[in-house]
């Protein structure tokens, strides 16, 4: 039996012109459309970089 993929997606999906980054979950757009592919401990890579990511939207005024 498979367990689901861990993802960080919120369902919005908006990604910011300037970093790159998608205002709901932090990725860019290449690791989205790579994040099934990815091995668990690549995703771990990208999770542990997603509070950053998200405090800097945050502090540039792009997120509430």
């Amino acid at each position: 039996m498979h367990q689901p993929i861990k993802t960080p997606c919120i369902k919005v999906c908006v990604v910011d012109g300037q970093s790159g980054h998608c205002l709901g979950c932090g990725r860019n757009l290449g690791e989205i459309a790579r994040w099934a592919r990815f091995s668990d401990a690549e995703r771990d890579l990208v999770l542990a970089a997603l509070p950053e990511r998200v405090a800097a939207l945050k502090a540039s005024g792009k997120l509430g």
